[in-house]
């Protein structure tokens, strides 16, 4: 099971002679995902780019598709 998720708190204050104003916003992102029993998960890698997250999730290596073997039949 692959998670992910993600907050974003922001306060703001102001202060003036006559009154004293705060706000608050708060939002939060959450999913998860099942992930196949092919994936590799001591190596995924997710970094986060211009607003962009990217997630590599390779494959283990008996899962990968193996070359086509040739038998010469003589």
């Amino acid at each position: 099971m692959l998670c992910i998720s993600s907050e974003k708190r922001i306060e703001n204050e102001e202060n003036e002679d006559n009154y004293s104003r705060k706000e608050f916003s708060f939002q939060s992102f959450s999913r998860s995902f099942s992930l196949p029993e092919t994936a590799d998960e001591g190596k995924i890698e997710a970094k986060y780019e211009n607003g962009i997250l990217h997630i590599n999730i390779p494959k283990k290596e008996e899962a990968k598709p193996k070359p086509p073997k040739y038998i010469e039949i003589s």
